[in-house]
């Protein structure tokens, strides 16, 4: 009995905390997808590093990590960081009403048909990825809490300054 609940709360640990996977060596899968901004491009970025965030409208963590990346944005563009944010509502209109209440000065593209975030192996809503300079995945994060942002910033700022 011990070791069936110590099974299940390793499990249950697991799957409460955020998965840092490190992914280094590893292509970023690449892809074209539309945004309100316009066609939005991967291989555009090589050469700066790329935060991409999956999200949803009904994500609610997604409603504290979005004045989040606009603050990197913001801090970071200078120094080559571009914040990609994919949306995967089947209804683009909802992600518009989250846009609208939940502004983004950072890229928008739209997945509502899942085809990239398929690729990207999503394993939680937010799944952000940090690709570098070269398009290698360096960097995996399941879920989003406030708490987590330091650490976040700091795998960035590491990859600002390769």
């Amino acid at each position: 009995m011990l070791r069936s609940t110590a099974i299940a709360l390793s499990l249950a640990a697991n799957l409460l905390l955020p998965a840092q996977l490190p992914a280094a060596s590893v292509p970023a899968p690449d892809f074209t997808l539309s945004g309100p901004q316009g066609g939005v491009e991967l291989q555009k970025y090589r050469g700066r590093v790329v935060y991409l965030d999956f999200w949803a409208s009904w994500c609610t963590p997604c409603r504290k990590s979005f004045p989040w990346m606009n603050t990197l944005q913001q801090r970071y563009a200078d120094d080559g960081l571009v914040v990609l944010a994919i949306n995967l509502d089947q209804d683009t209109a909802a992600a518009r009403r989250f846009l609208d209440k939940y502004p983004a000065s950072f890229t928008v593209a739209f997945d509502p048909d899942g085809s990239v975030a398929e690729r990207y192996d999503l394993k939680g809503m937010p799944s952000s990825y940090l690709i570098d300079r070269q398009g290698k995945l360096v960097m995996s994060h399941v879920g989003f809490r406030t708490s987590d942002a330091d650490r976040l910033e700091a795998r960035i700022k590491a990859q600002l300054e390769h």
